[in-house]
């Protein structure tokens, strides 16, 4: 077809300069192209679509010139795709499958063809919707998700609209109906493409789109503006604002924030009966017009069409019948663990209805998107990252069933054209002209062999990934060292200091470990119990709970020029190192309670506590009156949750309680030599190296040995240790326990 970048919805953000600097690498092209298609969600989802071109390479057998398949691999995504993550085979071989194929009961058997199929030392495991890409006649080929075109496949009057579509903007592209995708799916759509000459693409029923061009900008071309086209002719039809889904029943609530903040950790921990997940909340305007609306229930229970929404968003969302602005806050929590237990058990007829002998074990059968009337929507996943996606994806589902809406023209008869038989029409339900995935092609889908082998290929999750951790005190010294360890092992952490600035610094070093998605700031003040909750809120509303809470803030006061402290310091020592420590256990408890999952609490003591000093005397005291708050605690929260303690010996590097008058205050107390024009931690590593010598490993205690301690506390692997302070004092014997 003739393509133009005029675009009414879209933009081309093709950039000439930049495509004529990879022209002579068409592999780098067509990672350029991709990243193109991948960075507007209106076009496909993350690690939704796939992109093809198919390029000479010499042969490293024999030197001459061969044709080669590039195609997204498994699990990609084309957003933020490299060259590495293309997989590349031989396109003659993939030809050659054909003469061997034995039928469509037998397609799955192709795929391990694929990687014998393999150019050079290529390793990157082939999609399944190779063949899509590898039988079709063209250099170039985009199969991508957009929102508007699987409106039309979805569509029960897709077919009719269709044509309709093409002759309004003189477009041939040809309606194939919902085959699962694979090996049989790629001959159909090479036959579709070779029955309709001049073709300018195919519209796959209840899946999503192909397009198609001779040079890399074609190709690009051709994509965006079909689906431009394809926005164009839904939006035109699609009535606006409250009148969308039928009617707005429910508005948009105006302290839903703190509501979803209030039931979030209840519905995180009703999500987490099969295993931990984390939660993310969006009152996007189309999830709140689609949540209050009066076909919401019904549309939502018949589930998404496209396979790639499905995979994320499960057989249906979770619809909860709130009566937003009438019933309480706790007749939502009520009738969210009601529901919660007919959805699984509703899934669980879903499986047994459709798994076969050979068929992978259930997995979770909880809801993965829950929908709220008057807050919105819940996603739930097994890292923020999956869940933010989760929501994204059902938003497109939104999007999906509006454009569906909007295209109906009275009630259409079986049979549907999605159906490739017309007895199979029967198996796919219809509202409002939106057309559901059938449950026994869902389930195809979601338990399909080749799905869970993709599954287990995937890493294994780091011991803390589905777990929340707030670090107070995470700025500086041993708090900054927790943060960072929980980082490596995968955990999602809430940074908390009063130093707003060294929150930033340090989440953005925890960032760069595992990724940004997992790591949020707070500032708080331990000493108000206002500050604490706002803290405890902040978590909540960002990953749904919390698991454990990590507390390493303290003060030590500094006598005056008499040597004496005064009164008001010695009072905020106590409030600040026990009280605060209250503070935090009281003010998150209810989290921790309404979650209803086994947390874990750590407080930072300190060999202080059992040694009695000379010139610290309300620090001392108050590290022993939190030795017991501990104990306390411990025996309050059982069973449900632990807490524990560690008594670290003095800790100079990096501890904002050792400025550097300090440190220079008792290097001369204690006549240690130093010079004034060292740095400040050159003189802490002096101070700590004279502490060392008092212990019996003479070596210094490092914020590091007292952030593996907490995080050891914290995990799972001390699931049995509770009330207890554990010593990290290289073996300080005054402060033996006696």
């Amino acid at each position: 077809m003739p393509v133009t970048s005029s675009l009414r919805h879209l933009k081309d953000l093709w950039v000439d300069s930049t495509a004529a600097s990879l022209e002579k690498d068409q592999l780098a092209l067509l990672r350029y192209r991709s990243n193109l298609l991948g960075a507007d969600l209106r076009i496909t989802n993350f690690g939704g679509g796939n992109t093809s071109s198919k390029i000479d390479l010499p042969d490293p057998f024999t030197g001459k010139t061969v044709k080669v398949l590039a195609v997204k691999g498994s699990g990609g995504d084309l957003g933020s795709i490299k060259e590495s993550g293309f997989a590349l085979l031989y396109q003659d071989r993939l030809e050659s499958l054909k003469a061997i194929y034995k039928g469509e009961a037998h397609e799955d058997e192709m795929v391990r063809f694929y990687p014998l199929s393999a150019f050079g030392e290529n390793k990157v495991a082939a999609s399944i919707d190779t063949p899509l890409h590898g039988f079709l006649p063209f250099a170039h080929v985009d199969h991508l998700h957009p929102d508007w075109s699987i409106a039309l496949a979805a569509s029960a009057n897709g077919k009719q609209r269709l044509d309709e579509f093409n002759k309004h903007y003189g477009r041939k592209i040809v309606w194939l109906p919902w085959q699962r995708p694979g090996f049989e799916l790629g001959l159909m759509l090479a036959k579709a493409v070779a029955d309709n000459s001049g073709c300018d693409g195919v519209l796959l029923g209840s899946h999503g789109l192909f397009t198609w061009g001779n040079t890399q900008r074609e190709c690009y071309l051709s994509s965006v503006q079909t689906i431009d086209q394809m926005g164009e002719f839904i939006t035109e039809r699609q009535p606006k604002g409250s009148a969308l889904f039928g009617g707005l029943e429910r508005a948009p609530l105006g302290d839903r924030k703190a509501i979803a903040i209030s039931i979030l950790p209840a519905l995180r921990g009703i999500a987490s009966s099969n295993k931990r997940v984390i939660a993310h909340y969006t009152d996007h305007e189309d999830a709140l017009a689609f949540a209050g609306s009066k076909w919401a229930k019904a549309l939502g229970n018949l589930g998404t069409s496209c396979p790639d929404h499905f995979l994320r968003t499960r057989i249906c969302p979770m619809f909860v019948d709130w009566k937003s602005g009438e019933e309480s806050v706790d007749v939502l929590k009520k009738k969210i663990a009601d529901e919660a237990v007919i959805y699984r058990g509703e899934y669980g007829k879903y499986y047994q209805a459709n798994a076969t002998p050979d068929s992978p074990k259930l997995r979770d059968s909880n809801p993965s998107v829950v929908i709220i009337p008057g807050l919105g929507l819940f996603g739930f996943g097994k890292n923020k990252k999956e869940a933010r996606i989760t929501t994204e994806f059902f938003i497109n589902a939104i999007h999906v069933m509006s454009g569906a809406n909007a295209l109906n023209s009275g009630e259409v008869a079986h049979p549907y054209p999605q159906a490739r038989r017309p007895e199979q029409s029967q198996e796919f339900k219809s509202f409002q002209n939106y057309v559901a995935l059938p449950r026994s092609e869902a389930f195809r889908i979601e338990y399909w062999a080749l799905e869970e082998a993709k599954l287990q290929r995937m890493p294994a999750e780091a011991e803390f990934s589905r777990k929340i951790v707030m670090v107070v005190g995470g700025g500086s010294g041993i708090g900054r060292e927790v943060v960072l360890l929980l980082a490596r092992k995968g955990a999602h952490i809430v940074v908390a200091d009063m130093n707003e600035q060294a929150i930033k610094d340090v989440a953005a070093e925890a960032a760069k470990i595992s990724s940004a998605d997992a790591v949020t700031t707070t500032t708080v003040d331990i000493s108000s119990a206002e500050s604490v909750a706002n803290a405890a809120k902040a978590a909540v509303l960002e990953f749904g709970g919390i698991d454990a809470i990590v507390n390493t803030a303290a003060i030590f006061p500094v006598a005056g020029a008499d040597g004496q402290l005064t009164e008001a310091q010695w009072s905020k020592t106590f409030l600040v190192n026990v009280t605060g420590n209250f503070l935090l256990a009281r003010e998150c408890g209810w989290v921790l309670k309404e979650q209803k999952l086994p947390a874990s609490i750590v407080l930072t003591s300190s060999a202080n506590a059992v040694v009695s000093k000379h010139g610290s005397e309300a620090y001392d005291v108050s590290k022993t009156a939190l030795n017991h708050l501990i104990h306390e605690l411990a025996v309050g929260l059982s069973p449900l949750v632990r807490v524990n303690g560690i008594a670290p010996a003095t800790v100079v590097a990096g501890s904002t309680m050792f400025p550097r008058d300090r440190v220079i205050g008792s290097l001369q107390k204690y006549k240690i030599e130093f010079a004034e024009s060292e740095s400040t931690e050159e003189l802490r590593n002096k101070l700590a190296d004279f502490y060392a010598q008092r212990t019996l490993t003479r070596r210094p205690i490092l914020p590091q040995d007292c952030a593996a301690a907490i995080v050891w506390l914290a995990s799972d692997e001390s699931a049995k240790t509770t009330g207890h302070i554990i010593p990290v004092d290289g073996g300080l014997h005054e402060a033996f326990l006696r």
